[in-house]
């Protein structure tokens, strides 16, 4: 049996203004904000009930492309939204509990990946069959082929 565990810490959402980042962390801080904005059009994408089957751009981030099996596909998905109680992070735990809530909205249907093998088997068996003639025919005409022509060394 073989299974994935994907953890990943998706951060928050940092704001240059209020962060005072500069630099590579300022540049660290919008790539976080342009991965977290491709995973809400995701998640988007996948829990709008209207819309099943419609497209959903896991292309659009690193991020959304690993975790592609674990929001649409056949997986078990837990997501852990940390908030704060504190009023200086209202905004950003109100943000948090609706993109959670979005994710939440998604269904997927988890099955076994177990392959059948009984109609396969006879079908393999007979082409092993077909196969283990073939050789014996071959291996009969290459003998009487050398019986007819002997190599250097062979015949009286």
């Amino acid at each position: 049996k073989v299974g994935k565990l994907s953890l990943v810490d998706l951060a928050g959402s940092e704001r240059a203004a209020a962060t005072k980042n500069q630099g590579a962390r300022l540049q660290e801080g919008a790539n976080i904000n342009r991965s977290l904005l491709a995973l809400g059009n995701c998640i988007n994408a996948l829990s709008d009930k209207g819309h099943r089957g419609a497209f959903v751009p896991y292309r659009d981030s690193k991020l959304t492309r690993l975790l592609k099996d674990s929001l649409g596909g056949n997986c078990r998905t837990v997501m852990i939204a940390a908030i704060s109680s504190a009023v200086s992070a209202f905004e950003e735990t109100l943000n948090t509990l609706k993109y959670a809530n979005r994710a939440k909205n998604i269904k997927t249907t988890v099955r076994r990946n177990v392959v059948s093998l009984g109609a396969a088997q006879s079908e393999y068996g007979g082409l092993i069959e077909n196969l283990r003639k073939e050789i014996s025919s071959l291996k009969n005409q290459l003998a009487a082929k050398q019986d007819h022509h002997p190599g250097p060394g062979g015949g009286a």
